[in-house]
This record gives structure tokens, sequence and C-alpha cells, in this order.
């Protein structure tokens, strides 16, 4: 009998009306915005309402280096969250919101999967409560506002060869990616060039993220730099007078969304930030409720503990001021192959049948991914947790080689099958990490907030990719001098580089040692409160496939979604 598309395990769902899950988390009725019968918002007066719980159990979930295969940590987060009800204890689970470029794109979707999953998973992939939206809407009315700028005389004498604020759109398309502007008459506008990014991509996404109240957001959009000056002096979006409209375009999206998943553990799904120009993690405000609401609050973090989770400790926590108390590390047999470099692996193609052979070996080889991202977690004084998201093609001694280099580098692990069994497919999984929790916080950021940007920049490169030091373009060595006078020397650095390796070249599998990392251009998102360098060709609006998830995703007779996945 052939296993159940994830689309028709979320419709046999028996959801919960969403009040109960709110009140199961000690939220009250008037903490709630309903949209509609299975989402509501949750106001910001509940941050107060909650302000004498209890804390709970801060628990991030990260990954080894992604393969085109998916790791299946939205799976994990989900099964992990819905484990800990099975062994007696509460639980809460902070996911992004999906972005709809890749829903339509190559994923069709990220809600979880099989039977562990967030729903109803349409509302999840599609809109939503327009979250994204009105980011889309903010963000755009800014590209409107410095064009508009332009064209009326530019008192603030903006460059237009040094705008670095560009268009958003939540589609992945990539004739888009370059374009100009103001064509046409006179009255059409300054002629420049500009181009779009994914509505992910966007400074305004990262900020609904990092923020911590409805004034924080408002000042933060007032940061925002939109370009310079032909003196070189940085235009904000405060000078343009644009961040206050801004700000009202955000103020329903600064509440989170309250979700369920299967078995009815409470989600909050808020913010959706580009996992390689930004920090990859839900919001802090969604964060910050689900501690005050459970034992444990489960918050997933993108791509590898090289990205998602250094950001999530470095960033996300020196924001909120949290302090984890352990960190899930996802991995896969196939995936630690694919890591041995033995294997060619294209996203959409049939695997071949060497990889699904049984081999120890191969798995011990890519394995050194696997080392590299526990030391990364653990450096931050946090205890890790192996979750081995099991595959039906697996073998048990794979599974025996990585709990027994699991062992070896001081973490707990455990074999989970919560795609197919929810929640208690997970058990073991969550009464490792409520054991991890009960280790005493050693919790510690990387960097201080007074070390220069070229020191955070070498500390995150040589301690947590491994790199032998770093190499900056002139013009990046320009960039960063001028933030520094810029007073942005305080903030955090995120780099960007690919997630398809801990190194900057995405061809390099494993831990790759003997490199150092090329720094060609350094940017800064002065609202969000952070520099990101950049580090190789960063696409930030992917492009549609050969046969995009889109051509499948339908409706049917019945006028139901069809598609999805």
């Amino acid at each position: 009998m052939a296993f159940p598309s994830d689309l028709d395990i979320a419709r046999s769902a028996a959801l919960k009306p969403i009040e109960d899950v709110a009140n199961g988390m000690g939220l009250s009725s008037r903490s709630l915005q309903a949209y509609g019968d299975d989402v509501c918002k949750v106001r910001l007066e509940a941050l107060d309402d909650l302000a004498d719980r209890p804390r709970g159990k801060y628990v991030v979930v990260s990954a080894i280096t992604p393969t085109p295969l998916g790791e299946g940590k939205t799976t994990t987060t989900v099964g992990l969250g819905q484990a800990f009800a099975h062994i007696g204890r509460k639980a809460s689970i902070a996911i992004r919101q999906p972005s709809m470029g890749p829903t339509f794109g190559i994923k069709g979707g990220a809600a979880g999967g099989g039977y562990s999953q967030v729903v109803p998973m349409e509302l999840l992939n599609l809109h939503l409560t327009g979250d994204s939206h009105a980011v889309t809407a903010a963000h755009n009315l800014l590209s409107a506002t410095i064009d508009n700028h332009l064209f009326q005389g530019n008192d603030l004498d903006l460059d237009p060869h040094q705008i670095t604020w560009r268009r958003v759109l939540d589609v992945n398309d990539r004739a888009l990616r370059n374009v100009i502007v103001g064509l046409g008459s006179r009255a059409d506008g300054v002629p420049r060039q500009t181009g779009f990014d994914i509505t992910a991509a966007s400074e305004v996404m990262a900020v609904l993220g990092l923020t911590t109240s409805l004034p924080d957001l408002r000042a933060r959009l007032g940061r925002i730099v939109v370009g310079y000056t032909r003196g070189g002096d940085p235009v904000t979006a405060e000078q343009l007078q644009a961040a206050g409209s801004m700000a009202v375009i955000m103020r329903e999206a600064i509440k989170p969304n309250l979700m369920q998943t299967l078995e009815n553990t409470p989600v909050l799904v808020h913010a959706g930030p580009f996992g390689n120009i930004a920090t990859g993690n839900s919001s802090v405000i969604a964060d910050s409720i689900g501690l005050r609401c459970s034992e444990f609050h489960v918050t997933e973090a993108g791509f590898g503990a090289d990205m998602g989770a250094e950001r999530f400790f470095n960033i996300k926590c020196r924001t909120s001021g949290e302090a984890p108390d352990a960190a899930v590390v996802v991995a896969t047999v196939r995936a630690l192959k694919a890591h041995s470099g033995n294997y060619k692996i294209v996203a959409g193609k049939e695997l071949s049948p060497e990889l699904l052979a049984e081999n120890p070996d191969d798995v011990a080889l890519g394995a050194e991914n696997l080392r590299k991202q526990i030391d990364n977690i653990r450096m931050h004084g946090i205890p890790a947790v192996v979750a081995i998201n099991a595959f039906p093609t697996d073998h048990p001694s794979e599974h025996q080689v990585i709990q027994k280099i699991a062992a070896e580098m001081g973490a707990k692990s455990a074999v989970c099958t919560n795609f197919a069994d929810g929640g208690r497919g997970a058990t073991e999984l969550a009464e490792a990490v409520a054991e991890a929790c009960e280790e005493p916080s050693k919790f510690q950021l990387l960097y201080p907030d007074a070390a220069t940007l070229r020191e955070k920049i070498e500390t995150v490169a040589t301690r947590v990719y491994g790199a032998d030091g770093v190499d900056y373009t002139s013009a990046a060595e320009r960039q960063l001098d001028t933030y520094e006078r810029a007073g942005f020397s305080n903030l955090p650095v995120c780099i960007a580089k690919t997630h398809l390796s801990i190194s900057s070249d995405a061809a390099l599998k494993g831990a790759p040692t003997g490199w150092r990392l090329p720094v060609r251009e350094v940017r800064a998102s002065a609202g969000a409160g952070f520099v990101y360098p950049l580090c190789g060709a960063m696409r930030t609006m992917p492009g549609l496939g050969s046969k995009p998830a889109a051509a499948r995703i339908d409706l049917d007779e019945n006028s139901e979604i069809v598609g999805l996945s």
C-alpha cells in the first residue's frame, strides 16, 4: 500500500479549535486575533501577560550541511515538538513562514512531512495571514520613495550609482534579477539600473525576524540604509520620510501566527528571512512567547549549523538576550554518504542504487561534516543531540556509525522515524533533548560587540568554517572602513556564502581545510542590525527549474488544491 501524500495526511488531521490550542499554552482570548477557523495572530500584549511565567527550555534544531536530497529538518523539528507530549512534557514550536517562490519552484511546500506536519498545510504554504505581502509592500514603498526622491530633485544628493535598495517579489523569477527602471518619458522617472530580490531576502523581513516590539520595529525601519550620497554618507529610510508608512504597513505582520501540528502541538509561524544573506531563523517575538508557554520551546535554524545555528547564537540570541539550552543536529545516512564525495546527486533526479546500498564506510567518510557541525554547536557552550532522520533505505550498520561518531564527540543521539510514525517516532530524541537541557548552561557568544568587523569575520571564518584566513578585495576593504566610520562596528556579522558547503566553495564536501574565505563585497543591514560580507555570487532571486512545482499545483474538480507536497 502506497504511503499517503503529505496533503492527504494533512487533510485527514483532527484539528483542535485554534482557541483551544492557545488556551493550552496559557494565552488568554484577549491575546488572540482570529484569521478564519484554524489560524490566529497573537497580539503583542501577550508578552506582558506572560512576563511572570517561568521560562521553558530553549532548543534550536540545526543540521549537517544540506544536500539536494533534503535532510528533513522541519519534519524533525515538528516531530520533536510532537514527541514531548508522548513523554509527558509540554512543548511549543517556532518555524519560519514558507516563501511562495520556492513553494511554486522546487520545494512544493515547507510544512514538514508525513506525520510530522504543521496544518492546515495549504494555509501555511499559501499566503497564511499575508505577512510576506506586507513585507513586500513595505519594502517596495521605500523603493518607490527612493525613485520619487530622485525625480523630485534629489535634495539628499543620493548617488544613483550607489543605491543599494532594490525591489522584492515573492516569486522565483530570474528575468527580474537585473532591470532598468525609469524608461519612457521624463515623467516616468530617472532611468537607472536596479533589480528584484525575493521577498525573503528583504531587509524588512530580517527586521521582522529580529524586532522585539512595535516601537523597535519603527526604529529599525528608520535605520535602513538605502544607498550613499555622492560624498559617501549613508542615506536612510528615516531621511526619506518613508519609515513611518512602512511601520504602518507592518503593524499587523509583527504579530506571530499560531497554528498546530497534526498532533495539536502549538506552532508559532513568523517571519521568513533568507538563509544565505540573513539570519534564516523565525522571529525573536515568536520565541519569546513560546518560551513562556511551554516546558520546551523548539525553534528551527536554516541550513547547516555553520549558517543558521551560528546566526541563531550570535545574532538572534544577542538581540533577544535569551540563552539556548540544547541544540539538535539533524543528519541522514544518504546525506553523509553524499559528503563522502563519492556520489553525484542532482535535485529532482532518482538516487543511484549505489547510494542506497549498505556502505557504513562511506557514512564514516562523510561524517567529518557531522563532526564539524557538532563542534560548531559545542564551541558556543551548548550540548548537542544528533537526530538521525531514518529512511526505509537505511541500514542498521549505517545508523550505528553515526551513533558511534556522535558519542565520540560527546553528543547524545537518537534514530527518528517521525515522518512515518509522528511524535511516537521521535520519543527517544525528545528524551535525549530533555536530558541534555538539564546540563548547566555555558552559552557563550563567539565574539564581543567591541571586536572590529574584520575580527568578527575572521573569527567566524576560522573557527566555524575551518578557513585558514580571510582575503578581502580592495572594494570590501573600503566598505569595511566606511562602515567602521559610520558607527556600524558594534554590529554582528552575517556571512553570506553557499549553504552547500561549510566552506565558500559549494563543490567542497565534508569538512574542508586548507582554504581561505574570499570576501568580495560587504553590505550593511543597519535596520536589521548586522553587517553581511558576500563570499562568492549570492542568488537573492531564485529562478524556476525545468519542472517547477507550479506545473503540478492545481485545483481539482472539487476546487480542492492538489500538487502541494
